[in-house]
């Protein structure tokens, strides 16, 4: 599902998706017929701006909250001109994954978009660069176990990367990158469990803090 109140953005969001095997189950231009549409369609992603009608404040955000707790089975990817930490802070509350915040320029890279649309859908975080330079400033708490290599590698798993494109990144192995994984894990004290879920959860520890 697209919440989107600019049409041409909404048509172009939509005609995108489908062009990259999407089905879009429903195109609305309000924080309520959102709501309503996906409590009838059950989609696994979305796609929500963070400003809409009537006041252009807070309606995306408030529909995304009420989609958290009325269809849980559906991930949540905020798109907004702005870093709106107080947002961002509000949406991972609940501790869950199936949650992204990008940037509208980044829609603009259609396969990173792409890619971020499935991983949220699948479960899984897609946080734009910006939202995460400006999370990581405000870290405290487990955090401060975690060394400033830890912390990228942790900053980069936020964005949604692999651990190849980690080591792309920061220009090391691969086996490097996965020895910091498992360090982030045990620093965090993440139960035992499937890999993809404990990023998640390694993610959520780090946005929470």
């Amino acid at each position: 599902m697209i919440a989107e109140d600019l049409a041409l953005l909404r048509d172009g969001l939509t005609r995108l998706l489908r062009d990259n095997e999407f089905e879009v189950v429903g195109a609305v231009g309000d924080g309520s017929a959102l709501v309503t549409t996906a409590l009838l369609e059950r989609p696994d992603v979305a796609i929500v701006d963070i400003r809409l009608p009537p006041t252009f404040r807070d309606e995306g955000v408030r529909a995304a909250l009420t989609l958290r707790e009325r269809v849980p089975e559906t991930g949540v990817l905020i798109v907004s001109q702005y870093v709106e930490q107080a947002y961002a802070t509000e949406l991972l509350a609940d501790g869950r994954g199936g949650l992204g915040y990008l940037l509208k320029d980044r829609i603009m890279d259609v396969d990173d978009f792409v890619a971020a649309v499935r991983r949220v859908g699948s479960g899984g975080t897609a946080l734009d660069p910006e939202v995460v330079a400006q999370l990581l400033g405000r870290r405290g708490g487990q955090l401060d176990a975690l060394t400033p290599r830890e912390l990228d590698v942790l900053g980069l798993m936020a964005e949604g990367r692999s651990n190849t494109a980690i080591a792309a990144r920061l220009v090391v192995t691969v086996s490097a990158v996965e020895k910091h994984v498992a360090n982030i894990f045990t620093k965090l004290r993440l139960p035992t469990s499937n890999e993809d879920h404990r990023r998640v959860l390694a993610v959520l520890a780090y946005l929470q803090a």
